[in-house]
């Protein structure tokens, strides 16, 4: 009987896995929309009036993402004003989503690390993961590693898909 042999184990790949690099902390979404007048009027005085009135220490050391959800059309400023509020607490601020929110942070992130670690491997970035990360950081993750990597794939190194592979020299 021939000896089963773990080819993966064995094998030279990198293992690239976004999830190490998801950035610790609470993220809250806050909707716009609550301060409108039902939800779609910004009347300037009570908008400014309840931004005031709100409690904006309990986003201490959060990370937060100002959307709207409603087809409400309303000026920028108004965004911006409470963006400014939250300034003092929040750990990072984005206009949008919890998926652009956590987009922003790992594109903050991948643009520190040293990928010459990379050179001239083959590199698998890891795709199952039990957090939540965005398709753009798969996507930056990718770009960083191909001016490094002699082949990229995506999923798991079983059943890995080819990205990219550098030209031979």
């Amino acid at each position: 009987m021939e000896e089963i042999v773990n080819k993966v184990a064995n094998s030279t790949l990198e293992v690239f896995d976004l999830e190490d690099y998801y950035p610790k902390g609470i993220r809250v979404q806050i909707d716009i929309s609550q301060w409108f007048l039902e939800g779609f009027l910004l009347k300037e005085k009570d908008f400014r009036a309840q931004l005031q009135e709100h409690d904006w220490s309990q986003y201490q050391d959060q990370y937060v993402a100002i959307y709207c959800s409603t087809d409400a059309i309303f000026p920028a400023w108004a965004t911006i004003l409470v963006a400014v509020q939250l300034a003092p607490f929040a750990k990072k601020i984005v206009n949008g989503t919890i998926e652009d929110l956590d987009a922003a942070l790992y594109e903050e992130l991948l643009s520190t690390i040293d990928y010459s670690a990379y050179a001239n491997k083959a590199v698998i970035i890891k795709g199952c993961s039990k957090k939540p990360v965005p398709v753009r950081a798969y996507i930056l993750a990718a770009h960083h590693l191909q001016s490094q990597a002699r082949s990229i794939m995506y999923g798991e190194a079983c059943s890995a898909v080819p990205l990219y592979k550098a030209p031979k020299k």
